[in-house]
């Protein structure tokens, strides 16, 4: 597991209609468990939401959660929102029902990780670590 120097603050996103937070659930008790600092939304939030909150709180990281397969639509909507307010510098990976066809729609957009149900946990923090790591956008 990578070790990392500072501490990593990750804001984990729900954006729109999706009830399903199983997974985000999931991800902020094993981000503490890594000594990551979380902030959970909640459901049902505005993707400019989630961006002043992550800004608001300092994260180096935004983790969006979405099961309805709209991802591509929900992670454009948040970078346009970072982008709107100059903070292109944080992170913004995705999981959760991610149609195939979507990945390299949204790699190319610049987001991350894109992890499906049932990937490793450990696989999703080092890739975190591995972002907060490397040189700023």
């Amino acid at each position: 597991m990578v070790q990392h120097k500072k501490k990593i603050r990750v804001v984990i996103g729900k954006v729109g209609c999706d009830i399903h937070e199983r997974g985000a659930l999931t991800l902020m008790v094993a981000f503490r468990d890594a000594g990551i600092e979380v902030i959970y939304t909640g459901r049902y939030q505005t993707p400019e939401g989630v961006v002043k909150t992550a800004i608001q709180e300092g994260a180096d990281v935004i983790a969006l959660s979405d099961s309805t397969g709209s991802m591509r639509h929900i992670a454009a909507a948040v970078l346009e929102a970072l982008k709107k307010e100059g903070m292109n510098n944080i992170h913004v990976v995705t999981g959760g029902l991610i149609p195939r066809r979507d990945i390299p729609i949204l790699e190319k957009m610049g987001v991350t990780g894109n992890f499906g149900p049932g990937t490793p946990l450990d696989k999703i923090i080092n890739h975190i670590k591995e972002l907060c790591d490397s040189p700023s956008r």
